[in-house]
């Protein structure tokens, strides 16, 4: 998470500061005749209830200020908070603390609100044997970070991308003429590369399942199927290869979905569609 958090912090300050900076702060100061940087202590808050998400990112974000600021962690990554949960303290420079509250809020409130929204449809299906995956559906840049608050929230990440794992679609089944075609040229590259990457075949009826199980491939993803044959693929496949239900989840009818007996159920609105978690940050003692 280093490489890609650190890149995507110096890109949102880049943004926020360009090449004047934060001329509202500098105002301020500069009209009190201030020389030096008086300290200040503050709070970053939850507005609403939800799990958070992204604490360590808060902390680089203010360790890379001019002065440092100094960050009390008071709540960890994946715990569940209620309204007006003081999460962070934070004493530093009070230029440095009103610069870079912002870029700190929206990483926070980002990944939070991912965090939260998985952690709901993680409860929804609790009992169970199914696990919720996420999807490459994710913010350009930020899937590594997003893949994180999914798993902070309880959920499983699927494949990172294109590369850590065949998945034969819809579209890759027609180019190819078929579901044993496609199978056999990603084996055939699987052998190339030297590696063993499993190999995952979308199937949108039970006829393709069942060639998919002949195949004896890794995993079947059953696309927009109904209950009725997810029910019926279940049966077919006996447990002798994971299932994964994908298509229009939602939080009304991932509990139905999570009863069919499959295996994952995979849902792109946790990264795409979630509402952020709302923050706000508070100087105590100016």
């Amino acid at each position: 998470m280093t490489l890609s958090a650190d890149h995507l912090i110096q890109l949102a300050l880049a943004e926020d500061l360009n090449e004047a900076g934060d001329i509202t702060t500098q105002a301020l100061s500069a009209s009190a005749g201030e020389s030096s940087r008086p300290e200040t202590s503050a709070a970053i808050i939850a507005k609403s209830a939800g799990v958070v998400a992204g604490i360590a990112i808060v902390q680089r974000v203010f360790q890379s200020a001019q002065p440092p600021v100094n960050v009390e962690t008071l709540v960890r990554d994946g715990e569940s908070v209620a309204a007006k949960t003081t999460v962070l303290g934070l004493h530093g420079a009070a230029n440095s603390i009103l610069t870079y509250e912002r870029t700190a809020l929206n990483f926070l409130q980002r990944l939070s609100g991912i965090a939260t929204l998985t952690r709901k449809f993680v409860a929804a299906i609790a009992g169970t044997q199914a696990v919720i995956l996420d999807t490459r559906k994710t913010t350009p840049g930020w899937r590594e970070l997003e893949k994180y608050a999914v798993q902070c929230g309880g959920g499983k990440n699927h494949r990172f991308g294109l590369y850590d794992m065949f998945l034969i679609k819809e579209n890759h089944i027609v180019a190819a003429g078929g579901i044993p075609p496609a199978v056999q040229r990603c084996r055939e590259y699987n052998r190339m590369l030297g590696a063993s990457r499993r190999i995952e075949v979308e199937a949108k009826n039970l006829s393709e399942v069942e060639e998919c199980l002949h195949l004896g491939v890794d995993q079947i993803m059953l696309d927009n199927m109904s209950l009725a044959d997810m029910r019926e693929a279940v049966t077919q496949v006996a447990g002798k290869i994971p299932l994964e239900a994908s298509g229009n989840v939602n939080l009304e009818t991932v509990r139905s979905v999570a009863e069919t007996g499959v295996d994952f159920i995979s849902v792109g609105a946790l990264t795409h569609s979630a509402p952020a978690m709302d923050f706000s940050l508070l100087i105590q003692n100016p």
